[in-house]
């Protein structure tokens, strides 16, 4: 009898200690959330004229790749370049003579941001060590001597994996930018691809004069994430939704960003029927048709066939999935514990920004399969593209419903022509650049325990999503099109 007094007791704690976990910043926090995934953004662009942004001259291009200058007086940023500094790049260059020169002219521009590229590198690494700038830092290449970075420092440093001048692997680079503060440092990497059947790379990384930091806004973008307040790579993350149309970010914007928000649309407690009409002329056909049938602002890098050929390209029928006890077992409890992987690395979750909209496109039966099943709906360690694995092991998803259509991913033709696809909620976390050397294990994001939570193909303008976990995608929708 005491004995069965006592669990009762400890019962009653226990169940005040749950009650007592739910306070006002909790609900507070809960509620900033929500207003976060009800709310479209405000372009990131918009302090840019304000900005004063100091560039090292020596190695930054302004002769022989000014292209990188222009983009960042385009951009609208006040620039001052010092170029009254020698070429470093000399065997023993004394430094250390020229660095309070630089402070003076910084001293008297008072930048936001210092940016420096290649052998300017050196003056930057030169900077840090002195105490004489430990501001935010764009550095374009990874100079030899850059081994430890500030810690109070936001940093982006951008390096393409055919640097012929500077070379250096990725893992090298990675124990770098752990010499930084903790979620205040980004490699912007670009690598190429895994190999296609034909022998071909779908994406090539950058050389030393880093090329794609002149498409869909890069460097300017690399400028704005280190003035963030919650790190550059998070800022950036945000940036890829503006990637995409304002159609296709509305329609995400409604359908929600969370499993909850999906859910409120289901018209059961996902038992039984997995499947149930949308009936076209509701809000909801609307909207799944528009995230279909949206392309992005830019150009895709992954051209199977021209824009126009999508334009007579309809959605027959659209079917929403509810499976609750796949939710129970697999997407809830990912989604859980993804949100607290985050606050564990000071990262607040952000619906919209850590989750995202993508398709997959699959054979009938595995199509079945994935709506189905009570357990999981994907099986990444199992899943490649068409066998291959491109950016290393997990299931793939796309950005844009186009690219499953024309890729032939969809499966063969109904007799009527027509072919289905999955529209699925991603819960990303925090993604990095995949790899095909990956093996569903992805590196530390900064330190020991913490990895990257998914992979994606571009960090400029992701077109391809890779999931390693299988909790990782919530199917949402089955759409016929033809």
């Amino acid at each position: 009898m005491a004995g069965q007094k006592n669990a009762d007791a400890f019962g009653v704690v226990r169940a005040r200690q749950r009650f007592r976990r739910f306070t006002y910043s909790d609900f507070e926090k809960y509620f900033r959330k929500a207003v976060v995934a009800a709310t479209p953004r405000p372009p990131s662009n918009q302090n840019r004229s304000s900005t004063r942004v100091f560039i090292i001259g020596p190695g930054f291009g302004n002769q022989i790749n000014p292209r990188q200058s222009r983009m960042v007086e385009a951009a609208g940023y006040q620039m001052r370049f010092c170029f009254s500094i020698p070429n470093p790049e000399v065997p023993h260059f004394p430094v250390d003579p020229y660095l309070e020169q630089v402070k003076s002219e910084m001293d008297a521009f008072r930048p936001h941001v210092v940016m420096g590229a290649s052998k300017g590198g050196v003056y930057i690494i030169g900077l840090w060590r002195r105490g004489y700038w430990r501001g935010p830092t764009v550095l374009i290449n990874a100079h030899p001597t850059c081994r430890q970075l500030p810690q109070e420092a936001n940093v982006v440093i951008a390096v393409g994996s055919n640097d012929e001048v500077y070379p250096i692997q990725r893992p090298e680079l990675e124990e770098i930018m752990k010499t930084g503060g903790m979620n205040k440092t980004f490699l912007y990497f670009t690598a190429d691809s895994g190999r296609l059947p034909s022998g071909q790379i779908s994406r090539q990384g950058d050389t030393h004069n880093q090329e794609s930091l002149l498409h869909h806004d890069v460097l300017p973008r690399l400028i704005d994430s280190v003035l963030c307040p919650e790190g550059p790579e998070m800022h950036f993350i945000r940036t890829w939704k503006e990637r995409l149309s304002v159609e296709r970010n509305n329609a995400e914007l409604w359908l929600g960003f969370s499993p909850e928000q999906v859910m409120r649309l289901w018209s059961t407690n996902g038992h039984g029927q997995h499947l149930f009409d949308v009936h076209p002329g509701t809000e909801e056909y609307r909207m799944v048709t528009a995230a279909f049938k949206a392309l992005p602002v830019e150009q895709q890098a992954y051209i199977l066939s021209p824009p126009e050929t999508w334009l007579p390209v309809r959605a027959l029928r659209i079917q929403r999935v509810e499976n609750g006890p796949q939710g129970d077992a697999s997407w809830k409890p990912y989604y859980k514990s993804l949100v607290r992987s985050l606050e564990d690395q000071g990262v607040e979750f952000e619906p919209g920004t850590h989750t995202c909209w993508a398709f997959h496109g699959c054979n009938n039966e595995a199509l079945e399969s994935i709506i189905n099943n009570p357990l999981s709906g994907f099986q990444p360690l199992a899943s490649g593209s068409r066998s291959t694995t491109l950016w290393g092991s997990g299931t793939y998803f796309a950005r844009d419903a186009k690219y499953v259509a024309d890729g032939g991913f969809c499966g063969t033709p109904d007799m009527n022509g027509s072919r289905r696809m999955l529209m699925c909620l991603l819960i990303m976390g925090m993604p990095c650049l995949g790899d095909p050397t990956h093996k569903g294990v992805l590196p530390f994001r900064h330190k020991p325990p913490h990895r990257y939570h998914s992979s994606v193909d571009c960090l400029a303008s992701p077109e391809v999503m890779v999931i390693q976990q299988s909790g990782a995608a919530m199917p949402a929708y089955v759409i016929t099109f033809a």
